[in-house]
């Protein structure tokens, strides 16, 4: 993708965690437009493997559950950068180790543990950094392809994301009092990374999807990482407060003829039909 307005700018990442993440790509993609990136990673540990995977970024620790970390985030990065010209955040987590699977079985303190970092991150690192945001910036956060499917596995996950969608919308109408700064959200179909591996169930879901994509091939990280680089661009300067899906279509494509036949006769003995 040649989007030479994204050259000699600088730009917040966070949510690496390896070269799976979309996060990763992300920057990839940027330093290769001749972006200057800077990463947000939640412990010391993973600062060191980012580290190693983007020497040529600077690394910094931030556990987004803690304000006193945004803030220090803040001043460190604002010692080397007066503009930062885009943000994108890809950080979701959810407890599954105590989760049941029964979603309203959901204890309080892991739902809310779910939507603070999964949702209120966002709107605590745009007001951090409001005041070092260009004017014009373009702020991007990695939501899913639907929060209106209840998928069993995915558990609490959905609301938290849905919650992050609405805060998308929110957060465009209170920054454009006085800035044109954008929030959108990259909305994704399943994707083969690291953090998607950890939700019971998940490698099944995905098989499935491939099916019901009318290309019959999953969506992959790169797919979603160029749309987010066209969001942090000026190209995309009227889209502003939207959710764009990235699914190669599979919405469309629930009653896929095969995929039904298939479930029909795996269901339903065929003298019952």
């Amino acid at each position: 993708m040649n989007l030479s307005d994204l050259s000699g700018k600088t730009f917040l990442v966070l949510g690496i965690a390896n070269k799976r993440s979309v996060a990763f790509r992300v920057a990839r993609h940027l330093l290769g437009e001749g972006a200057t990136v800077v990463c947000g990673v939640r412990s010391d540990q993973r600062a060191e493997s980012v580290g190693k995977l983007l020497p040529e970024c600077e690394v910094h620790v931030c556990d987004v559950a803690h304000d006193e970390q945004i803030a220090a985030l803040v001043e460190s990065v604002a010692t080397k950068h007066k503009t930062i010209h885009g943000i994108v955040h890809s950080i979701a987590f959810a407890s599954y180790e105590t989760f049941s699977g029964t979603f309203h079985e959901v204890s309080r303190e892991d739902f809310l543990q779910c939507v603070s970092i999964s949702c209120y991150s966002l709107i605590a690192v745009a007001n951090a950094f409001k005041t070092l945001l260009d004017r014009k910036a373009g702020v991007v956060a990695i939501s899913i392809s639907t929060t209106r499917m209840a998928v069993e596995s995915y558990g609490y996950m959905g609301p938290a994301k849905a919650a992050l969608d609405s805060a998308i919308a929110f957060l465009a109408k209170s920054f454009s009092r006085d800035s044109e700064v954008r929030f959108n959200a990259v909305c994704a179909g399943l994707l083969k990374t690291s953090a998607s591996a950890g939700i019971p169930g998940y490698i099944d879901h995905y098989m499935f999807s491939e099916q019901i994509i009318p290309r019959k091939r999953g969506i992959e990280t790169d797919e979603v990482a160029n749309t987010v680089l066209f969001l942090l661009s000026e190209r995309s300067s009227g889209i502003n407060a939207q959710g764009i899906v990235v699914d190669a279509g599979m919405s469309i494509n629930y009653f896929d003829t095969d995929v039904v036949k298939h479930a029909l006769q795996g269901v339903w003995p065929t003298e019952n039909r």
